[in-house]
């Protein structure tokens, strides 16, 4: 899409029963019945009879199962994408992929696909979406969709480092530079040996900071100019969405003011 062109209004919600006979589930009549006899629900909780509803960015389920989605509705997830993983749709040289990683139930039929990129050897947050528009809000710097990483080092950064990083880095694209540079918590190093496969280190010093740009393998240069070279590198957080508790390989949806706040106008 265009930067300066305007999102499409997403597709207004429909009635809860015709969702449900779109989706081969019953008969309108035969929808109502099941909602009536509290069998379907909506984003976990129980639906109501002539509620509307959006299938493309909420969660229908009969009797506990995920409806099938229509043809080309948009999907929204969030991933924790392992070391070892490729972030591309295929690669003949990879063993996995990001998508393969994706279960049917939440994939429900859609060509997926990464928003941005993480290198081979990171690990963290990654969304995978097949609405092309929203991606490209994810992605273009003028939305200013800020991205958090958790880095390992062999030992703390040097003051002259962290102000290398800070003031610029010169990389074959331009300067680049990160902010909110800081050491990590206690909490955030007892969070990320709760999800991380394998487990840190306990030798490794951990660093958080925040870049805007998307440049291939950034950070890692960065440090590596700097004289620090990341051992580890974990992304934690794109825009409002955070890696939190997701443990290596999980996928969730997102919620529908996650895919709204991140990069499109959402439900209303």
């Amino acid at each position: 899409m265009p930067p300066d062109s305007v999102p499409p209004d997403p597709v207004p919600p429909e009635r809860i029963s015709k969702v449900l006979a779109a989706a081969g589930v019953a008969s309108r009549r035969g929808a109502d019945e099941l909602v009536a006899a509290g069998r379907v629900t909506v984003d976990g909780r129980t639906a109501a009879l002539g509620e509307r509803v959006d299938p493309a960015l909420q969660r229908v389920e009969v009797d506990g199962r995920p409806i099938a989605a229509p043809a080309g509705a948009p999907v929204y997830l969030a991933l924790h994408k392992p070391a070892g993983v490729t972030s591309t749709v295929r690669d003949r040289h990879a063993e996995r992929t990001v998508v393969e990683l994706v279960p049917p139930d939440l994939s429900r039929g859609a060509r997926l696909y990464p928003v941005g990129r993480l290198d081979q050897d990171s690990e963290g947050l990654i969304l995978l979406t097949n609405d092309g528009d929203w991606a490209e809000r994810v992605l273009h710097p003028r939305f200013g969709v800020e991205r958090e990483y958790a880095v390992a080092l062999a030992w703390p950064l040097t003051r002259e480092q962290a102000q290398a990083l800070e003031t610029g880095v010169e990389l074959a694209e331009g300067t680049a530079t990160v902010t909110g540079l800081r050491g990590q918590t206690h909490t955030e190093d007892r969070r990320l040996a709760d999800i991380l496969d394998p487990e840190p280190d306990p030798r490794l010093t951990w660093v958080r900071v925040t870049i805007h740009q998307g440049w291939k393998r950034q950070l890692r240069r960065m440090f590596g100019e700097v004289g620090a070279p990341a051992r580890r590198l974990v992304r934690v957080r794109i825009g409002t969405v955070r890696l939190e508790t997701m443990a290596a390989g999980d996928v969730r949806a997102l919620l529908p003011a996650e895919v709204r706040r991140l990069g499109g106008p959402g439900p209303r």
